[in-house]
């Protein structure tokens, strides 16, 4: 452990104020293993030796073990019912064909069970304290103690992170999030995976969970058990990609945790009380708590529930009525890896191309902020389409592009703008400029504002093209 104290006080670092990545870079600077130097980190922050750390790791599970047990012994939740104790009844069909994976899944989402009868201990909340009993009770049964403790050490040690993170509602920084982005961690040490390997699974199983609310999952029946038990899929996803592929992955660690814990007071705001207005008719309740509650508020909350079920019909018919057939789902191709990203700006450029006239000399491109972030994919597309007339499936041409552009002396100005969705080219040409202004959509699809010289043409140009203009 020399050599990791010595790195530590070399960089001015102190332990128990670590950062995953500041483990990470310790572990590779120093060759160790990342479980050597959290529980390093834990040794010199408590007085302890390295394998009473790792006994006291496995011994914080005690508690969630025991409601772990209750769920698997058919312990009935008022949100599950018996379903941990369905998936190991006889002849039940395992969820995954891996053993190690199914156990997990399943005992997690019987420490979920448990949670509503014994109680969970929380770490970042009680959620991510399933997939964690649920992973570690599996490990116990697979490996060996000392390497189960390292597994342990690392899981934790990305668990009390996210319980620091975590300051409202959110499965972002609770089971969905933290679960995902610890069990990923625990899975590559667990492999004897590369600290660096750890860094991009965790980068890996955080991305999807961004923003993720808690809200229909804390009192609606069930659906908390795909929060749960994804995070043990998700992890293992994560875990997978990062030591057995080639999958780039450039974000640092701790701008990733540090961008969920930024996401998360955010999402609290603006995704809950939608999700509460939808949800809130399918809600749990408990008579004799209502029993206190004012009738009038009482009334007041039945009038609110009582149109949901409706009301989301109609919108789903309406979506329905606007939907392509089955039988023609997609639409053209698109490249460079985002449909709303390139696709949708792209075929803005396309309309714009076909709406000048003569040899084109400026393209004017106004992106709002996230179109703007993302130039460096949607620029080729918009002059491909913009110069050239090229479709969202031309992949030489978008490869090809910038080289063209620049050989043909086409003048390019790219613009931030602040309205919301803009994506605006205004071509200058030697016979007649145009300028298309819309809005993107997802889909290579786009909703148009404005377009000169002719905005009939560019519907009518639209049509021609196959491209979706929408509301």
């Amino acid at each position: 452990m020399d050599a990791i104290s010595e790195w530590i006080s070399r960089k001015g670092l102190t332990a128990g104020a670590l950062s995953l990545g500041d483990c990470i870079d310790i572990a590779v600077a120093t060759g160790k293993r990342l479980s050597d130097v959290v529980v390093f980190e834990a040794m010199e922050r408590e007085g302890l030796s390295f394998a009473a750390v790792q006994e006291a790791v496995l011994e914080s599970f005690g508690h969630n073990f025991k409601a772990l047990a209750a769920g698997l012994a058919g312990e009935a939740s008022f949100l599950f019912g018996t379903a941990s104790h369905d998936l190991v009844a006889e002849g039940a069909p395992p969820v995954v064909a891996d053993p190690l994976l199914n156990k997990m899944l399943v005992y997690t989402l019987a420490a979920q069970a448990g949670n509503h009868s014994v109680g969970l201990q929380p770490c970042a909340g009680t959620g991510d304290s399933c997939p964690y009993s649920g992973f570690m009770r599996a490990v116990l049964e697979h490996y060996p103690r000392p390497e189960a403790a390292r597994a342990a050490a690392v899981l934790l040690k990305i668990g009390t992170l996210f319980r620091v993170g975590k300051t409202t509602t959110g499965c972002n920084m609770e089971g969905l999030g933290a679960g995902s982005a610890a069990t990923a961690a625990a899975f590559v040490e667990i492999a004897g995976g590369d600290p660096a390997a750890v860094g991009r699974a965790v980068v890996l199983a955080i991305s999807p969970t961004l923003g993720t609310p808690c809200t229909p999952r804390v009192m609606v029946p069930g659906l908390c058990a795909t929060h749960i038990g994804g995070a043990i899929m998700n992890g293992r996803l994560a875990s997978h990609l990062a030591m057995h592929t080639s999958l780039p992955v450039n974000v640092p660690v701790d701008v990733m945790i540090a961008l969920a814990a930024a996401v998360h007071p955010l999402a609290a705001k603006s995704i809950v009380p939608e999700v509460i207005r939808y949800m809130e008719p399918y809600f749990r309740t408990n008579q004799a708590v209502e029993a206190y509650v004012d009738d009038g508020v009482k009334a007041a909350e039945s009038a609110r529930k009582a149109g949901i079920a409706d009301q989301a019909r109609e919108e789903v018919r309406a979506l329905a009525r606007r939907a392509n057939p089955i039988v023609k789902p997609f639409g053209t191709a698109v490249v460079g890896g985002s449909s709303q990203a390139v696709g949708s700006p792209t075929n803005t450029g396309r309309l714009a191309h076909f709406l000048a006239r003569g040899k084109i000399r400026r393209v004017v491109i106004d992106l709002y902020p996230e179109l703007f972030a993302r130039r460096g994919i949607n620029v080729p597309g918009i002059l491909m389409g913009a110069v050239y007339g090229a479709s969202t499936a031309d992949g030489l041409m978008y490869r090809e592009v910038m080289t063209r552009v620049q050989a043909d002396g086409v003048e390019v100005v790219i613009n931030q703008v602040d309205e919301y969705q803009m994506q605006r080219v205004t071509i200058e040409a030697s016979e007649g400029g145009s300028m298309v202004d819309a809005r993107n959509r997802g889909g290579g699809r786009l909703a148009l504002v404005h377009a000169e010289p002719d905005p009939r043409r560019c519907r009518e140009l639209a049509a021609t093209l196959e491209i979706e203009i929408v509301d």
